[in-house]
């Protein structure tokens, strides 16, 4: 009745990137291409996207899960990420990806309608760790997964805050004895909701910061 452990969470989050990130390598076409910024054409890396496809999706997963604790954040982010995306597939000639980014878009503005603060409805785990892995892979067939820290950036900054959070206290206690803290509480909206922000200042903020991500 407690639901998944972390543990086995996190086991099935790696077996089913393991399986999307094998698909990809060796099913037609072959996805195993990236776009450098300031360069024209994709360089292949070859089996060496299966581990950079694995791990994308599962950080991702991690990062909107986590972005997820304020009405509307993690559904407004997405929203952004997945518009961007939906353009650079549109313009790399993708079209069935752009149909797919924006069909998500459309979706996801159609539950933000109802994940207003106060939120009447919830995506949950369900929902977070699922745009989560999607958003990493269609970064992955777009070719352009090197821009998904910057596209996504309010939620890997969220996952980041948590990683530096516990990194940050172990290191502490091991050291002095008394575990500190760089943030508040983590991950990143916690920190601002503690220092004086309301949710909704926090949303629209954190919203406009991903705005400003996805344009650059």
């Amino acid at each position: 009745g407690e639901g998944m452990s972390p543990r086995m969470k996190s086991g099935f989050q790696i077996l089913f990137a393991s399986i999307i990130a094998l698909v990809l390598y060796f099913g037609p076409p072959q996805w195993d291409y990236v776009g450098v910024p300031g360069f024209s054409d994709f360089f292949r890396i070859g089996p060496l996207i299966i581990p950079v496809t694995i791990f994308l999706m599962v950080a991702m997963s991690n990062a909107v899960n986590l972005t997820d604790g304020v009405d509307s954040l993690a559904g407004s982010t997405c929203t952004v990420a997945f518009a961007c995306y939906g353009t650079i597939a549109y313009l790399q000639q993708q079209v069935y990806l752009a149909a797919f980014c924006f069909t998500l878009v459309g979706a996801l503005m159609a539950f933000l309608w109802y994940n207003a603060y106060p939120a009447q409805l919830f995506m949950g785990d369900a929902g977070s760790l699922a745009l989560g892995a999607t958003l990493a892979l269609v970064a992955v067939m777009t070719g352009q997964w090197l821009l998904l820290p910057v596209i996504g950036l309010v939620n890997v900054a969220e996952a980041l805050s948590s990683t530096l959070q516990v990194s940050y206290f172990k290191l502490t206690r091991k050291l002095y004895g008394e575990g500190r803290r760089l943030f508040k509480m983590a991950p990143l909206h916690h920190h601002f909701e503690l220092s004086g922000w309301s949710e909704m200042q926090i949303k629209e903020r954190f919203w406009l910061v991903s705005v400003l991500a996805g344009m650059m």
